[in-house]
């Protein structure tokens, strides 16, 4: 099943091996994607469906250093570069929207940008900054209804301009503890007014973005991710986060989104989500349903087969293996990725892995 051709809505995969999003730090001159950028995607093309690494629909959400943005035209045409080089060798592709929120440092910003989140507490941490080395996370400025209402409008300029660069659809970052899922958590949103203090408030913010999105370029091309139970960025379980989660998972299929992508960074030593919920949260979308988390080829034949999923993502394998449907098909090895090169600038560990012919 895996390597079966799949109808995502509208989009038709070659197969269901999805590139999961990866951050590689190689957006170098104003968060612009580039001709190296082009390549790398390029070079994994075989996969169903590539999902971009985050991409910032601000200035206020580029957190790190080197990540690429979507909201103006210099960073459209440089990510037609990409989109034209997955769609030359047949591929699909949708750039996750991804608004780092409070998981940011000033000196990563541009120009009049600034750190904003739910509340004004601090994420728990460093960060990388090529100008002053790892330092502590910036405190942020808590939102007011204005910076709320403009952040959607973003998200929905964004998913315009995904479009105008060529992707077959976006993919929204409501997982890993980015802005989304800042306001979704209970242990980071400590507000009380309409986007706090419940539940409801809580998923408020991300609907609005999925709808904002969905009017825009219609919902068939509007994915999402969630990581519940992630502890990324001090996120964390909480109380009722199962009810929640569900409850917010009926809310998006009824808007038809594209996709609902579910996360578990078990394999890498987070809480499992439970399987219940997993399930439960498959029952909830009507919908195609993307698992995530510590995937081989075996386990996702399996996963597929038990229709605990419709697509299934893989981040790692497909980072250092160009090629890496192909090798699954023959059953070749892998290639191993090297972590000392995640998010370096340049060819080294970004487009030198070599493929089978290699």
């Amino acid at each position: 099943m895996l390597f079966d051709a799949y109808s995502l809505r509208a989009t038709v995969l070659k197969n269901r091996a999805v590139m999961s999003p990866l951050t590689r730090s190689r957006a170098v001159h104003n968060n612009t994607s580039n001709s190296l950028m082009a390549t790398y995607y390029g070079q994994r093309a075989g996969a169903g469906l590539i999902i971009t690494e985050g991409t910032s629909p601000s200035p206020n959400g580029l957190g790190y250093a080197r990540i690429p943005g979507l909201f103006n035209d210099s960073q459209v045409q440089g990510w037609k570069l990409v989109t034209e080089a997955v769609h030359a060798k047949g591929g699909k592709i949708v750039v996750q929207l991804m608004h780092t929120g409070r998981v940011s440092h000033q000196a990563n910003l541009p120009a009049g940008a600034e750190v904003l989140g739910p509340s004004g507490q601090t994420c728990p941490g460093e960060m990388w900054t090529d100008s002053q080395g790892s330092q502590p996370h910036t405190a942020p400025r808590a939102m007011t209804d204005a910076d709320i209402a403009a952040t959607v409008r973003e998200f929905a300029t964004a998913a315009r301009l995904a479009l105008a660069a060529g992707f077959d659809g976006i993919e929204l970052h409501a997982a890993n503890g980015y802005l989304l899922e800042q306001f979704l958590n209970a242990n980071v949103n400590r507000r009380s007014d309409n986007y706090g203090g419940s539940s409801e408030g809580r998923n408020r913010l991300v609907l609005e973005v999925a709808r904002a999105a969905a009017n825009e370029i219609g919902a068939e091309r509007v994915g999402i991710r969630l990581s519940p139970y992630g502890v990324f960025n001090a996120t964390g379980g909480y109380d009722g986060v199962d009810q929640q989660y569900r409850a917010l998972v009926q809310e998006l299929s009824a808007l038809g989104l594209m996709y609902v992508h579910v996360l578990d960074h078990s394999a890498l030593g987070a809480p499992q989500v439970p399987a219940e919920l997993k399930a439960g949260l498959r029952a909830a979308f009507k919908g195609p349903f993307i698992l995530a988390g510590g995937f081989g080829k075996e386990s996702a034949e399996r996963a597929l087969a038990e229709g605990r999923a419709d697509l299934i993502a893989m981040g790692r394998a497909f980072l250092a293996n160009p090629d890496l449907v192909e090798r699954m098909r023959l059953d070749q090895p892998l290639n191993a990725p090297d972590p000392g090169t995640f998010y370096t600038p340049g060819e080294q560990g970004y487009t030198d892995y070599p493929a089978l012919a290699a």
